[in-house]
């Protein structure tokens, strides 16, 4: 997606059967208990091959 910028990833994570809300950063706001989901280290690396479904 050219809207994404260089360096940052985007996953849609209102997707159940991505389960992308496992991915996230744990921590939570200390008075309102809301989850950080805006911001999480990530690491990317090249996948050789797909297995096949």
């Amino acid at each position: 997606d050219r809207d994404v910028p260089e360096g940052m990833i985007f996953i849609p994570f209102c997707y159940v059967e991505a389960a992308a809300n496992l991915l996230t950063n744990p921590a939570l706001d200390p008075d309102g208990k809301i989850p950080e989901f805006k911001f999480c280290a990530a690491r990317i690396s090249a996948v050789e091959s797909v297995a096949a479904e």
